[in-house]
């Protein structure tokens, strides 16, 4: 049996038994592989049955019945003789998965200019506030953290559901591949830049703009993934 890395291991909590366990066991695990670093290591991220029932303190048939479901659901796929592995997207895949995401977020982005509040429009700017005298490569665990959130923030702010439902499943992906890609080639200086000129933009109620510049933002993140990225082929 294959030894699994210490690195791969997710951040979890034991479950509390007032609910499915099935139920719990899915939550846990998918909120996990949600927050790890998909695409910051080399090695692939194997699960080990064993250890989910020790770190979740239920026994193994909730976390098998919890792993088939990601499995349908295409988070994580069984190799015979080997175990279970949390699905990480080829190059091409994840390309194409960030063009979907610009589509969805330049629309949210539209939307939002006519939906969201003035004060949730302005509350963008606190978001990059503890940034606006230091370069955020002086912090990049915090910059990281704060560019996903803006993202997802703008996906909120648009009202639409769909569009919120539609983006959950890509998230875990695109957080990953921008949680590495900021940390490339001064991409969060030119990242900051380009949510500052987005926020503007919103705070106007400029629906083409705001937009546009979003879209242009996502896409560009694509370009640089096609020249840098290094994934699973």
């Amino acid at each position: 049996m294959e030894s699994v890395d210490p690195n791969s291991r997710l951040n979890i909590a034991p479950l509390a038994a007032n609910t499915s366990l099935r139920t719990l066991a899915y939550d846990a695990i998918k909120k996990a592989i949600t927050e790890m670093d998909l695409y910051g290591q080399e090695t692939e991220i194997r699960l080990d049955e064993r250890q989910l029932s020790q770190d979740l303190g239920v026994s193994r048939t909730p976390i098998r019945e919890a792993l088939t479901v990601l499995e349908q659901e295409g988070f994580v796929r069984s190799v015979p003789r080997r175990g279970i592995f949390v699905v990480r997207k080829s190059k091409r895949e994840i390309i194409d998965m960030i063009i979907v995401w610009a589509a969805l977020e330049s629309m949210a982005a539209r939307l939002a200019t006519s939906r969201a509040s003035d004060r949730e429009l302005a509350s963008l700017r606190d978001m990059f506030h503890d940034f606006e005298g230091e370069a955020p490569t002086e912090h990049m665990n915090e910059y990281s953290d704060a560019n996903i959130r803006f993202h997802q923030t703008i996906i909120g702010l648009g009202g639409c559901e769909m569009i919120g439902e539609m983006t959950a499943n890509l998230f875990i992906h695109i957080r990953g591949i921008r949680a590495v890609s900021v940390r490339q080639e001064n991409r969060s200086e030119r990242s900051l830049q380009e949510h500052r000129a987005i926020i503007a933009a919103l705070v106007a109620r400029d629906a083409d703009l705001a937009e546009r510049l979003v879209r242009e933002h996502t896409l560009g993140l694509a370009a640089h993934v096609e020249k840098h990225g290094r994934f699973p082929s």
